[in-house]
């Protein structure tokens, strides 16, 4: 039997977003998921770093080349967030600014998502466990090509021992406990997940 797997919960106060080259004309290269589906799941995990008030970095590559500018709703949502135009570096941990702007955060944690997979996510999360960080992706917010590539880049990062989970579970791990505030984060879910509707106006009718 192998060493077992010490479960490493993430932490609010530890854990930093760093949200890789989600750019228009790289997102169009998206096909594990639908591009109504992708774009929702992006923004839901950018929802929930404002929401638990994570330390957010933006980055982008050659953007005034092909793969096109930021997408905007991320700007917008992170006015204030570092914003790393890489001039050419294909793995974000080739920048020198990125990586600073990593190290100025103080945190230990970190969780990314990018596109796409193979190249934009994986890059970076196998450097900063090189690094010693401790690395979450988040799945449904990362996409490339088909699912091919897809789980060679889970299977690669995971072997490193890169944390793989979806937005759901990057928030309830966050969140901790219900009490902490129900309607927040019911909320949140709802706005991106449209049947959690159901369970917030349940919940809203038995008060």
């Amino acid at each position: 039997m192998g060493t077992p797997i010490k479960y490493a919960r993430l932490s609010k106060d530890d854990a930093a977003l760093l949200l890789v080259d989600h750019q228009a004309g790289l997102i169009s290269l998206v096909q594990d998921f639908a591009p109504s589906e992708f774009k929702n799941n992006v923004l839901a995990v950018a929802a929930c770093g404002s929401y638990f008030k994570l330390p957010t970095i933006l980055t982008t590559s050659f953007e005034n080349g092909p793969n096109g500018p930021l997408v905007p709703e991320l700007r917008e949502m992170f006015p204030h967030a570092p914003y790393i135009a890489r001039p050419g570096n294909i793995n974000a941990w080739d920048n020198a600014d990125f990586v600073s702007a990593v190290r100025k955060t103080g945190r230990k944690q970190l969780i990314i998502a990018g596109v796409v997979t193979e190249v934009c996510v994986a890059f970076p999360a196998l450097s900063a466990v090189e690094e010693g960080y401790e690395v979450f992706v988040i799945t449904d917010a990362s996409g490339t090509f088909n699912e091919v590539t897809r789980h060679s880049a889970w299977l690669r990062m995971q072997a490193s021992g890169v944390q793989l989970m979806n937005w759901f579970g990057m928030a309830c791990e966050l969140h901790r406990d219900w009490r902490n505030d129900i309607e927040g984060l019911g909320a949140l879910f709802s706005s991106h997940i449209p049947n959690y509707r159901n369970l917030m106006t349940s919940y809203f009718a038995g008060k």
